[in-house]
């Protein structure tokens, strides 16, 4: 596959903490610093869920140069994930991520839909630039073997 179609893929980002840490992550935390950027966006708690996401969850809108991208944040397992985007909108996103929720002394692991479903291991989040990582998204999507 060639860089351009790459990087017009979509699919699901998963975004993490190191195995055995936490980032502290609470609904009322990630909501709060949400709807400081832009009280506008989209939110709805889901309680007790059952399926391929267990416990509850909760949904939520974030926009990036128009494009309104969904997601969804859990506690159990800890992480947040972005449905649906491009490795340039998952880097827009992991940027806000990092500087706005994530504490400073922790890190980010990712992992994407395919990744997962592959068996691939997180990767971490490295701490550059947002070209730099839509880089690193790519450069992991072309390790997949995607045809």
């Amino acid at each position: 596959m060639n860089p351009s179609d790459l990087a017009e893929l979509r699919t699901m980002y998963v975004f993490s903490p190191v195995d055995g840490e936490t980032w502290g992550l609470t609904f009322e935390g990630f909501k709060s610093r949400l709807l400081a950027r832009n009280p506008d966006e989209f939110l709805r708690v889901d309680e007790g869920r059952s399926g391929p996401v267990r416990g509850s969850t909760l949904h939520f809108g974030i926009t990036f140069s128009d494009e309104v991208l969904e997601g969804f944040a859990a506690l159990t397992p800890e992480g947040v994930a972005i449905t649906d985007c491009t490795a340039h909108a998952a880097a827009n996103f992991v940027v806000w991520l990092r500087d706005e929720v994530v504490p400073q002394d922790k890190a980010i692991t990712f992992n994407t839909e395919w990744g997962i479903e592959g068996y691939a291991p997180d990767e971490s989040v490295p701490e550059v630039t947002r070209p730099r990582l839509i880089a690193a998204f790519l450069a992991h999507l072309e390790a997949l073997g995607l045809d």
